[in-house]
């Protein structure tokens, strides 16, 4: 039996309608298909297009990665084992390695914005200290006199 092999899908009690057969056959496709099928619904029939893009935004297609075809990219392999120990436990420190140096590198630039942050609140700060230095330094002007 071949590893890279699809499980069989899923068995549905009763037999599906047009519909959700059509679900299933536009999120294989991902959400470029979902755009096209109404992009031609209101070329063709206004209403279908609009009733489409009523059910993307309310299903959430639109806006999120709810394709079922968004996952078909993943790397399947990732928690699978090679049948090989020696591999797999190769395999499980790299990776946990890598998550290590990628938590690391998120704090340092938590750290960095947080700096920036800091520096620009400073010079904000002083800029707005040195203008109220400058206004009350300024001598008032004698009025009236000639």
């Amino acid at each position: 039996m071949n590893t890279a092999t699809n499980p069989a899908p899923m068995a549905y009690d009763s037999p599906r309608g047009f519909f959700a057969r059509a679900e299933a056959w536009l999120d294989e496709r991902g959400k470029g298909a979902w755009i096209a099928a109404m992009v031609l619904g209101f070329i063709f029939v206004w209403p279908i297009g609009l009733a489409i893009l009523a059910y993307m935004i309310w299903s959430k297609r639109m806006f999120s990665n709810s394709c079922k075809s968004m996952t078909r990219y993943r790397p399947r392999h990732m928690s699978k084992s090679s049948g090989n120990s020696a591999f797999d436990a190769y395999k499980a420190e790299t990776l946990r390695r890598l998550e290590e140096e990628q938590d690391k590198f998120e704090d340092f630039l938590k750290r960095l914005r947080e700096a920036k942050d800091k520096a620009e609140f400073d010079q904000f700060m002083n800029e707005r200290a040195a203008a109220a230095n400058t206004t009350d330094s300024t001598p008032d002007e004698p009025t009236g006199q000639a």
